[in-house]
């Protein structure tokens, strides 16, 4: 089997592939033939050891992977060779090969590629706690998305309009804004655009949904931070997904206080370690949406394993619009 290696906490460049012994399935382990992982923007965190858990060296990083069912650990029934799965896990996806337990090795909805697949669980799943277990949305109430054009943006225009908001995207790119436009978005603000360096983001988003958000997604952080509070309206929630902008911002408590808002936080990953159950049902929910038509995940823009440095690199930089996987 070939798979990315990191052997030290290190710059992405340090990253090696390399060719490993193959990998059988133990007691209720599925082998996956892996077509598909997802990169995601904790991978990279991950490697640099600049994640709040730190695996063992040496690991293989990935989370999320799709593929097909090679062979069968004992004691394994209601998955057979063969099988179209997709499966979550810690470590490991950046690989040809992938030993999950069964009871993660889920079937892939018809008509998803092994790419949709792959990039579907961990952002759809995200938003999904966040926007249903977390906090609820009304039919109609706007939705405000920083950092759109990225898989959890993109996600959250997705869920939010099939849960019947409306939503206002905004990106730092014209191709991340028509990322986010083609996914549902009803209206756009280009934060980063040359010819309005002064923009007013409070301003463009109270505009834009007529008097203020009433959720507000922000997987970014940073600066924009503050102006995205202030921009909320009665009652909003502020939702923090992460700080891709690299700094965590310090808010203005007060603004909390007026309008009765809410902050809350989103740690999908650390829930599913707490409620394993639950985890279970949130993702039956999210695929039986995906299988009813009501979701729609983007094909995502494939890089060869080899890559895997400047795929993580352009993560980590926010060069990509939408969502990237790495393909063995």
């Amino acid at each position: 089997m070939r798979a990315v290696l990191c052997r030290s906490f290190a710059p992405l460049d340090q990253l090696t592939v390399e060719e490993l012994p193959d990998l059988h399935p133990g007691p209720g382990q599925v082998l996956v033939a892996v077509e598909a992982a997802g990169a995601n923007f904790v991978d990279a965190l991950l490697v640099q050891g600049l994640y709040q858990l730190k695996p063992a060296l040496p690991f293989t990083p990935g989370m999320e992977v799709a593929g097909t069912v090679a062979a069968l650990g004992d004691g394994v029934d209601g998955v057979a060779v063969g099988d179209r799965v997709l499966g979550t896990t810690f470590v490991g996806g950046f690989a040809s090969q992938v030993l999950l337990p069964a009871a993660n090795a889920v079937p892939i909805p018809a008509g998803l590629s092994a790419g949709q697949a792959a990039g579907l669980v961990q952002s759809y799943a995200t938003m999904l706690f966040a926007l249903t277990r977390r906090t609820s949305i009304a039919a109609g109430e706007w939705v405000a998305v920083l950092g759109a054009g990225g898989g959890i943006g993109l996600a959250t225009v997705d869920l939010a309009k099939a849960l019947g908001a409306r939503v206002v995207v905004c990106a730092s790119t014209p191709d991340k804004l028509a990322a986010a436009e083609a996914a549902g978005a009803d209206a756009t603000i280009a934060y980063d655009d040359p010819d309005h360096p002064d923009l007013d983001l409070k301003a463009a988003i109270r505009e834009a949904t007529g008097g203020g958000a009433d959720v507000l997604v922000d997987p970014v952080g940073g600066a924009k931070a503050d102006a995205a509070l202030r921009a909320l309206g009665w009652m909003g929630r502020y939702i923090v997904v992460g700080f891709a902008a690299g700094d965590i911002p310090r808010i203005p408590l007060n603004q909390v206080l007026l309008n009765n808002r809410t902050v809350v936080g989103i740690d999908w990953g650390a829930w599913t370690f707490r409620d394993p159950a639950g985890n279970a049902a949130l993702l039956a929910e999210l695929l039986d949406l995906v299988t009813a038509g009501k979701l729609h995940p983007v094909e995502p823009l494939a890089y060869p394993l080899e890559q895997a440095p400047q795929a993580l690199a352009d993560l980590q930089g926010r060069n990509v619009a939408g969502k990237l996987v790495l393909v063995p």
